[in-house]
């Protein structure tokens, strides 16, 4: 039996999911959730009104039986035609939510005596499970300089054991898109040295400018692994629909085997309804980028009215950015005062400490991809407001 993740054979303690731990500390008090990393969610009716007469007809068919590990062929057939260039339905492989399929993938690649080098910041999962599973090395995206990737820090990171490169872009929680040279300069290092590079690509599709959209890892590397959602760009995390596109069918069929141990297959109705959405992309996205930009428009007046206390790198794509609160009670002081005063939930920067790298301390995610957000952001004004007038009569 393997023993993921310690060549000494002891099993390896996974930290806690730090995000989980504080929604569940501060959900109950949050009026306002603007820490949200998803775009505006549709309702199943509005999904609905979107479908062709033939799908509506197909829906009412739907059996709600087991569906095929691998996603049914319908489905797969979309994602690739929508979302990439050189793969097929055959290099598809459906999971239940994009955390499943980064579990599966770093699972059936990584083994003890391997390395992997993660980006930093990033969503935890993306450094946690392949700690879990080898030696893993951090590289931080640089604030001061626009939160871009250091590709020579990366060719510095490589061990002869390194196997993998893992990436995010659009980044969560910073937004930055990697510059097009930079890719492809990432891209040249990781075929020169034979590695793996596995791209989370969940915001893709959602850029400010389509001009910065890099492409999918899948169709720009024949090692590359593409990671996807319906979560973030599309707004249907409730249909816990994630894939992968890679063009290694062996490797494809190594994390199917992993999936067989945890979803097996994704619900019926699920994987139906994201075949819908993903028809009805060009609309959703457009909706769902308007929307965003409208309020990444309001945020940047905000920081910019309030320049004292807050530093803003407008975010390239996603729906979520990382500014500096430059206060004196520190960040996390701040969200906690934020969330028990006004209920306007953010996430400060511990929870996207990292284990292999250095973390800034003085940030906070804030998003923006739904309708809602300027009431929260009014709530954020208020509550600056009633700190200033506290700290004068406090003078």
């Amino acid at each position: 039996m393997r023993n993921f993740g310690n060549p000494s054979g002891e099993l390896p303690v996974v930290r806690e999911l730090a995000l989980e731990v504080y929604f569940s500390r501060w959900r109950s008090a949050a009026r306002h959730h603007l820490t949200s990393s998803d775009s505006e969610t549709l309702s199943m009716g509005e999904l609905l009104n979107l479908a062709a007469a033939e799908d509506l007809r197909r829906w009412e068919r739907l059996e709600l039986g087991y569906t095929e590990p691998r996603g049914t062929r319908a489905l797969r057939q979309v994602i690739a035609a929508a979302s990439y260039e050189s793969v097929t339905a055959d290099h598809v492989l459906c999971f239940a939510g994009a955390q499943e399929g980064i579990f599966a993938a770093m699972q059936a690649l990584l083994e003890p005596h391997d390395h992997a080098i993660v980006i930093t910041p990033n969503y935890q999962s993306t450094e946690t499970i392949p700690l879990g599973c080898c030696a893993v090395t951090g590289v931080a995206l640089d604030p001061e300089a626009g939160w871009t990737l250091d590709i020579d820090a990366v060719a510095a990171a490589i061990r002869p054991n390194t196997r993998l490169v893992s990436i995010n872009f659009p980044n969560n929680p910073t937004g930055k898109i990697l510059e097009r040279e930079r890719f492809a300069a990432l891209i040249a290092l990781c075929r020169h040295r034979g590695l793996w590079l596995f791209s989370d690509e969940i915001y893709r599709l959602i850029e400010r400018d389509p001009a910065l959209r890099l492409p999918a890892a899948v169709d720009a590397y024949e090692r590359g692994i593409s990671l996807g959602c319906l979560s973030k760009s599309y707004g249907l995390p409730g249909l816990r629909v994630g894939w992968i596109a890679c063009r290694d069918k062996a490797l494809l069929g190594g994390m199917e085997g992993v999936k067989h141990y945890l979803s097996n297959c994704v619900a019926a109705p699920s994987e139906f309804l994201a075949e819908l959405a993903i028809k009805a992309g060009d609309r959703i996205l457009a909706r769902n980028r308007l929307i965003a930009g409208q309020n990444l428009e309001l945020v940047g007046k905000f920081f910019g009215a309030n320049a004292g206390l807050f530093d803003w790198h407008v975010p390239d794509g996603g729906v979520v950015g990382y500014p500096r609160y430059k206060g004196s009670e520190g960040v996390e002081a701040f969200c906690a005062r934020l969330v028990e005063e006004q209920g306007v939930l953010l996430l400060p920067a511990s929870i996207f400490r990292s284990d292999v790298a250095q973390s800034p301390e003085d940030r906070f995610r804030i998003g923006f991809g739904r309708r809602d957000f300027p009431t929260g952001l009014a709530a954020i004004g208020m509550g600056l407001r009633q700190a200033s007038r506290s700290l004068r009569r406090a003078v």
